[in-house]
């Protein structure tokens, strides 16, 4: 009988140091949704009949990346009743790279075959893309012609 008070302490003990180890429980932070990659397509920038930037969506199946959506503009407006600012072309391999929120894209046209309006559908269908996939709403875009550079820019219809 004298060792029952001994064996009911260490069965106290035992209890405590199990219920004070272990997994703990955890609480849900909320934040703000991570872009997932998927979505129905991407947006391009086509010029209006009085020449202003539009955004047009065109569905992929998915998001994309930002050379492809710059190869889908440079494909033209389909029968969107949009218009564009780039001559036509069947070349529409292009190169993007991409440093802190420095963003250039090489383009296979030179600059005589853009106007100023098509500059900005460049950037703006580059910038949209980016920042569509969790990029940084503050990039700037370069771009880069089979002749010239042009200086970095924001989206003039988005800033």
């Amino acid at each position: 009988m004298r060792h029952r008070p001994f064996a009911t302490a260490w069965a106290g003990l035992a209890l405590i140091a199990l219920t004070s180890c272990g997994p703990q429980l955890s609480t849900v932070e909320e934040g703000p949704s991570a872009p997932t990659g998927i979505a129905a397509g991407t947006t391009l920038y086509f010029l209006d009949d009085d020449g202003r930037l539009t955004a047009q969506h065109r569905e992929t199946g998915r998001l994309g990346t930002v050379s492809e959506a710059v190869s889908l503009l440079l494909t033209g407006p389909g029968g969107s009743g949009l218009r564009t600012g780039i001559e036509p072309t069947t070349v529409t391999r292009n190169q993007v790279t991409v440093n802190g929120e420095l963003m250039s894209v090489r383009v296979p046209v030179s600059s005589a075959e853009v106007s100023a309006e098509g500059i900005d559908q460049i950037v703006c269908t580059a910038f949209a893309s980016r920042v569509q996939s969790g990029g940084p709403d503050r990039t700037r875009v370069a771009i880069e012609f089979t002749d010239r550079p042009e200086a970095p820019r924001s989206c003039p219809a988005l800033g």
